[in-house]
């Protein structure tokens, strides 16, 4: 038998909306503060994906300055219909306190790989949009609704309401039609249309260890909606031994060769039920149908291994040479930057043929502007390596290699400037906001005739440390060894828990001077 091994898209990858066009199959996923905005992978098979775009890459688009750690793109709903692609997405600019600040957008496409319309602002009433595409041409944006009221429970349940593509504008008043179960927390619905029944999927029990995928059905859109026999048809509550956690927030897909298949967000913690250092990633499931229900054909708890489609399988040339000797114009696809675009004044392939340029800006504490581009940890054991040339005159600039979670969880290890002992290697870690600097006292000495310095970062599951070099041939362990589990949503203070964890290359220059720092190369290498 053919088969699927999940997690099929390994790293932060959360909130699956899977979508098919003809014989190809698409998922977007959710980005957060991370730009440009929403992840799109492509499929012949659902078992081989390759990421091919994200979409939302125009200030115009998407503008997250200032946006909070885990705000920005939320859950996005990805369909074809009328011959073009409609994408849904929320950015959030506020997600602390008593309100959620989401404001719900649409762009739409004729090709998933070409350039996206300008957004069409919808509401702001809740998150977790979606479009539904009725048979009789009408078009329902539905969402959930944020309740601030003291007592009331924040999630209000889930309201439907008719887009005008005439007026680009939503029409009518908003109906609720769904109050969620008991699981409470009811978020992220889709609307499916089957056998003269409307078909409403939704998540619910929170985006943790009581994450569940609930459904329910009825001849009417607006309802009232019958709950499925067993609900909820997907969890992992249950099992804390299974690899695949936090199951929930779920897709529906029928192929083309007349299957159905589930795609849903799960998460795998170092330990039973403990940290998730790569974040909340993206699981496949088959589907089997019985007296009008869904369900998962495995049982109702995830599978590492799922039956693959009767179709051929096709796959993918990786999209990331392992070592990047930054030699094209434009950055591989795998790597973004936080909540705004960089420009050609702050960062460039350009200027110096072979290198990525990074002109210093804010901290890595700063919502707004940061000189830092990365990719995710796709694998709990990998090596990251960098070369870079960097000539500081003052402590307060600073680049180098560093591996991150949020504003205020990441280690960073850097080539800097001490007034006594003159260009050095040194250490900044960020502990829920809480700083060190592990070589305040062993600066390590760059010496004069060194034009690159070489940062490896070694991933081993649960720990993680740095190693230098001056020739890339000998390189010297730096033993101080920093958690995994700290670079994680479990782990984190405050409400800011869906991304995962990064690795790149970041430059700061507190003095304003916007000194520029050279990376030669950036090798990703998991090990097996």
């Amino acid at each position: 038998m053919n088969k699927i091994n999940n997690p099929i898209f390994k790293g932060f990858n959360p909130d699956p909306s899977i979508c098919r066009c003809g014989e190809d199959y698409y998922i977007a996923t959710s980005t957060f503060e991370w730009f440009p905005g929403v992840q799109i992978h492509h499929s012949k098979d659902l078992k081989n994906w390759n990421l091919i775009k994200r979409p939302l890459d125009r200030v115009s688009q998407l503008n997250m300055s200032g946006d909070p750690d885990s705000g920005g793109i939320w859950a996005p709903c990805l369909t074809y219909s009328d011959n073009k692609f409609w994408l849904i997405y929320t950015d959030v600019k506020q997600l602390s306190g008593i309100w959620k600040d989401s404001l719900n957008y649409l762009v739409t496409s004729d090709s998933i790989t070409g350039q996206w319309s300008e957004p069409i602002f919808l509401n702001s009433s809740g998150f977790d949009p979606s479009l539904f595409h009725d048979d009789d041409g009408k078009k329902y944006l539905l969402n959930m609704v944020w309740d601030h009221r003291e007592g009331n429970h924040q999630f209000y349940g889930i309201v439907l309401q008719e887009y005008s593509v005439e007026e680009k504008k939503l029409i009518g008043n908003p109906k609720l039609i769904f109050k969620g179960t008991e699981i409470r927390l009811t978020e992220g619905p889709h609307i499916y249309k089957i056998n003269g029944y409307y078909y409403l999927m939704v998540a619910e029990g929170g985006t943790k260890y009581e994450h569940a995928v609930t459904i329910a059905r009825s001849k009417n859109i607006t309802g009232p909606y019958e709950l499925h026999p067993e609900n909820p048809i997907l969890t992992s509550w249950n099992s804390p031994t299974n690899p695949l956690q936090k199951a929930g927030h779920a897709s529906l897909v029928h192929t083309h060769s007349d299957e159905w298949y589930l795609a849903h967000l799960v998460g795998r913690p170092l330990t039973e039920r403990g940290c998730c250092p790569l974040g909340r990633e993206t699981a496949i499931e088959k589907i089997e149908w019985h007296d009008g229900w869904p369900y998962v054909a495995n049982g109702r708890e995830p599978s590492l291994y799922v039956e693959a489609p009767k179709i051929e399988e096709v796959k993918w040339e990786p999209n990331y040479p392992v070592r990047d000797d930054f030699d094209e114009e434009e950055l591989n696809i795998n790597f973004q930057t936080l909540r705004v675009p960089l420009d050609q004044s702050i960062m460039t392939l350009k200027e110096r043929k072979g290198y990525l340029r990074l002109r210093g800006k804010q901290s890595l504490t700063s919502k707004f502007l940061q000189a830092h581009v990365a990719r995710r940890w796709q694998s709990f054991n990998f090596d990251a390596i960098t070369g870079l040339q960097f000539n500081p005159s003052s402590f307060q600039q600073m680049a180098g290699l560093v591996c991150y979670y949020n504003t205020e969880n990441w280690v960073y290890i850097n080539i800097t400037m001490d007034e006594e002992l003159g260009k050095v290697i040194n250490l900044i870690e960020c502990d829920n906001f809480k700083f060190s600097e592990p070589l305040k006292n062993n600066k390590i000495l760059v010496p004069q005739d060194v034009e690159t310095v070489h940062f490896k970062v070694e991933v081993r599951r649960e720990k993680y440390n740095f190693l230098y070099s001056f020739d890339e041939k000998q390189w010297v362990d730096i033993p101080i060894y920093f958690d995994s589990n700290k670079l994680s949503d479990d782990y984190i203070r405050g409400e800011g828990f869906f991304t995962g964890a990064f690795v790149g290359m970041y430059c700061q220059d507190a003095t304003g001077q916007n000194l520029e720092a050279d990376f030669d190369y950036f090798t990703y290498k998991e090990i097996y």
